[in-house]
């Protein structure tokens, strides 16, 4: 009695079988013709049949156990595997419905052939079959629709990230943008000022020359000073705008600071004795050979020596290469200099800043200099100041810059 039950439909299944070759040309003649359907042009036959076969088995195996409940599983997973792979393909949603139907309407006329050649078949059985169809291509549709919304949605959420990403992005540059404005416009004021002062100082030169010959001598010597005083301050520029528009990869080299470290004492003692002050150096014997580069090491400490100087009219200098740790090392350089104020503080790496104030010459580019080569180095930077004490400057660098 089961096997006259299932009989019909086992057949039918077996019909779709043989057919199946058939039954995919003629799907795909419908969607060749569809007005509606218009990305399956850009498929080749492959790309576009081929997953027939996977959801016409599992037709077949639920009409022959008629039980959808066996097949779920399968239908669900070759559900959505067609509808990602239609996604990849291009399908709008519409497109993906359509094309299913077509296929579900090409299996109900397949069903009607099959009924007028076998007779065993009865409106019962073509009742339960087209009920089976259309069950089938309900769960193919949906849970391909449900991978194209969650595709599209992992791609709208990949877009907005990418988008918030670009828009953070664009804020920084903007501010950086406004930062530079601002940072120009001040070295602008800056260089005018000393501008300013090198030709009134000139000016005063010339006419003191003039007015009293007796006082020549002062006067070319306030003329060299500020001619002194101005070639720092291009050199210095010219420096600051070359380091800032480097975009060349940094060059490492194995730096052997004990030799670097006796090259700048050598070169710092004459500037150290032409003001009386006395120079404390010390270094680690335990610092070995590093991975850095050699002329930015010197360039930061003689900015930080050349500073510690500037502002000490009495005391000492100490400069000092030390081990920190297992895998950093350290420049440190102090002195018992004027000190820097506490409101001052924030501002010392800043362009043409002096917290000393003016009656000390200078660019105010040294410690400017400082930071950004620190901060290509990899270097981090402290330093402890009070008024009329002194200023500590230490800077950690690792052993090996990547």
């Amino acid at each position: 009695m089961t096997d006259r039950r299932v009989g019909p439909l086992r057949n039918f299944s077996d019909f779709i079988r043989g057919e199946r070759d058939r039954l995919t040309r003629q799907w795909m003649q419908a969607v060749s013709i569809d007005a509606s359907l218009a990305e399956p042009d850009q498929l080749t036959y492959q790309q576009l049949a081929d997953h027939l076969p996977e959801i016409l088995e599992v037709l077949c195996v639920a009409l022959d156990a008629e039980d959808l409940g066996r097949v779920e599983t399968s239908i669900e997973r070759d559900g959505k595997k067609h509808g990602n792979v239609r996604w990849r393909q291009g399908y709008r949603i519409e497109e993906l419905v359509r094309e299913l139907d077509l296929f579900q309407k090409v299996l109900t006329e397949a069903l009607e052939q099959f009924v007028e050649r076998d007779s065993t078949c009865t409106r019962r059985h073509e009742s339960r079959a087209r009920r089976l169809i259309a069950e089938t291509f309900s769960m193919v549709t949906y849970a391909s629709i449900k991978e194209v919304v969650a595709e599209r949605d992992r791609t709208i959420d990949e877009y907005t990230e990418r988008l918030e990403r670009a828009n953070h992005e664009l804020t920084l540059k903007q501010r950086l943008v406004g930062d530079l404005y601002e940072s120009r416009m001040q070295i602008t004021r800056c260089v005018a000022h000393d501008l300013r002062n090198f030709l009134n100082a000139f000016s005063i030169a010339l006419q003191l020359i003039e007015r009293a010959p007796s006082q020549a001598d002062t006067a070319l010597a306030l003329a060299n000073r500020q001619a002194a005083d101005m070639k720092q301050l291009v050199d210095q520029m010219v420096e600051y705008s070359v380091m800032l528009g480097d975009s060349a990869p940094l060059a490492l080299e194995d730096v052997d600071l004990r030799e670097l470290f006796d090259e700048l004492v050598a070169s710092t003692r004459p500037s150290i004795d032409a003001k009386g002050l006395a120079l404390r150096s010390s270094f680690d014997a335990a610092l070995p050979v590093v991975t850095s580069n050699r002329l930015k090491l010197k360039q930061i400490s003689l900015n930080l020596l050349s500073n510690a100087i500037k502002y000490t009219k009495s005391g000492q200098v100490e400069f000092r290469f030390a081990t920190r740790g297992a895998e950093h090392w350290i420049i440190r350089v102090s002195d018992t200099g004027v000190g820097i104020a506490p409101t001052d503080a924030e501002r010392v790496f800043d362009e043409f800043e002096r917290a000393a104030g003016e009656e000390i010459p200078g660019t105010g580019l040294g410690l400017a200099i400082v930071k950004e080569l620190c901060r290509v180095l990899e270097g981090q930077i402290e330093f402890a100041s009070r008024e009329g004490v002194g200023t500590t400057f230490e800077i950690r660098f690792p052993l090996r810059v990547q």
